[in-house]
């Protein structure tokens, strides 16, 4: 393919992909295929001779479309949003063309200076302490990973490597052995599974906290656990708190639990994946207060910012702490700038593409005001749900409504929520997950796409409500409520 026909056939895709986008809500969101459908329709090798672009171009519909979840349908209400938009999807367009590998000033100097400023300016638009921000001579400073699991991995390795060393200051007779088998992280009984697997990961033990009776975890139930662990000989260092749960949307309470990772020498990360698009808005700021005890924070632009998979937007207050961890120095990787900033050193892979051009274009194009009037369009749309909920006595809501995502569940066993459920899912209308609060089997109602609007939350009730009572008729009507 040469430089025209590949104006020729972008312009093609592009059309594509807009005609999908606009059409989406016709596809059903969900596909009707099994596992291993995909390897029946295409052949078992690669082909010896070049194929055309026509070829390949209609087996798009013929055998990707058939297997897809539409996550960006209107009707797809499971997990969390995957943000999108279209001056996104350009910049990534833009991004692939240039094709640069910017782990280092040098490898690309717009690549790095470029990620630096915009990730002052998203910390700026949820009000940031000053600590965590680059500015021209800061200690702090903002990084793009590829995931909040990734995030929550380099800053627990991060306050190992801090720990370890500060405590072999303290224990000279102390090998590095001896104090990795005591570490011990923390983190809240509803955590997402990442901060777990960080842990394992990282080769250290990793606790749950008890949360309270809103699923967020206080500072007497993290002090209650510190002092067991410290009593049996153990070593903390390090604590995830959450912001907006994965199953609910809880808050831990940062207020309470900062100054006791403060006094205890404890890293306190912050993983507000989904919710920390919402702090933009002044109205939902306050979740966010107890941010100034943190030693990192963490949030993704691509769940609910209007910028595609993958962004995740990581701040510390002294990126020495990650520098200190990862720096890795070959020569063919050194160059006459090298104080004018390596992400090489602030995360795990080596390679990095120019993610910070979404969050250019994003915001530019878009605004502050326009990202904030689409998080409070979505925060609407939740409580619309809300309210339809609690109008039919048949249901209840499970936990406080704060962002785009409602609990729910029919009054009744486990098993008739699994199986309405699976009513749901196997009707394809429309596209939930549950989780589990406690004993409770619960459905998440999330509201995802960009173009949901409040019919399509109408519809998915209505859909809903009727499939509960075709499954309670079903029963006989012996269903107990």
């Amino acid at each position: 393919m040469d430089a025209a026909e590949f104006r020729k056939r972008g312009k093609e895709m592009v059309d594509y992909v807009a005609d999908y986008l606009e059409k989406i809500e016709k596809r059903q969101v969900f596909p009707d295929v099994e596992p291993g459908y995909l390897r029946t329709l295409i052949p078992d090798c690669a082909p010896q001779d070049p194929e055309s672009f026509e070829d390949v171009f209609k087996d798009i519909e013929k055998i990707i479309m058939p297997g897809v979840t539409h996550w960006h349908s209107p009707y797809f209400f499971a997990y969390f949003p995957s943000a999108s938009s279209f001056p996104a999807l350009l910049a990534d367009m833009l991004c692939g063309g240039i094709g640069c590998v910017g782990f280092s000033w040098a490898a690309s100097p717009a690549c790095t200076e470029l990620e630096t400023v915009m990730l002052d300016w998203l910390g700026k638009m949820i009000n940031l302490p000053e600590e965590f921000l680059a500015g021209k001579d800061g200690q702090g400073g903002g990084v793009i990973q590829g995931s909040a699991s990734e995030a929550t991995l380099v800053a627990l390795l991060a306050a190992r490597t801090k720990t370890i060393r500060r405590v072999q200051s303290e224990k000279p007779e102390l090998t590095e052995a001896d104090i990795m088998g005591r570490l011990v992280a923390y983190t809240s009984d509803q955590a997402h599974s990442s901060v777990e697997r960080a842990a394992l990961i990282g080769g250290v033990k990793i606790k749950s906290v008890p949360s309270d009776d809103t699923f967020a975890v206080c500072g007497s139930a993290l002090k209650k656990v510190l002092d067991e662990d410290k009593a049996s000989g153990l070593i903390p260092f390090f604590f995830c708190a959450t912001l907006g749960t994965t199953p609910c949307c809880s808050f831990d309470k940062l207020l309470e639990l900062g100054p006791i990772c403060i006094k205890e020498n404890i890293w306190m990360h912050i993983d507000a994946a989904y919710a920390g698009s919402a702090f933009i808005c002044p109205e939902f700021r306050h979740l966010l207060n107890g941010v100034e005890f943190a030693d990192s924070f963490n949030f993704n632009p691509h769940k609910w910012l209007l910028v595609n998979f993958d962004c995740s937007a990581m701040w510390v207050k002294k990126r020495s702490d990650l520098i200190g961890a990862f720096k890795l120095e070959p020569l063919y990787l050194q160059h006459q700038h090298q104080e004018s900033g390596n992400f090489i050193h602030w995360q795990i892979p080596l390679g990095r593409r120019f993610r910070s051009l979404k969050l250019w274009f994003v915001l530019r194009m878009y605004g502050v005001t326009g990202l904030q009037e689409h998080i409070r369009k979505h925060v609407r749309l939740s409580h619309q749900f809300e309210h339809l909920v609690l109008q039919d006595e048949r249901f209840e809501i499970c936990a406080e409504v704060v962002l785009g995502l409602v609990c729910f569940r029919l009054k009744g066993s486990n098993e008739l929520n699994k199986a309405l459920l699976e009513s749901i899912n196997e009707a394809k209308k429309i596209h939930l997950v549950p989780c589990h609060l406690r004993e409770k089997f619960v459905l998440r109602f999330a509201i995802c796409s960009r173009t949901v609007e409040s019919t399509h939350v109408k519809f998915a009730w209505q859909h809903i409500s009727q499939l509960a009572t075709d499954l309670i008729l079903g029963a006989g009507g012996k269903v107990e409520l």
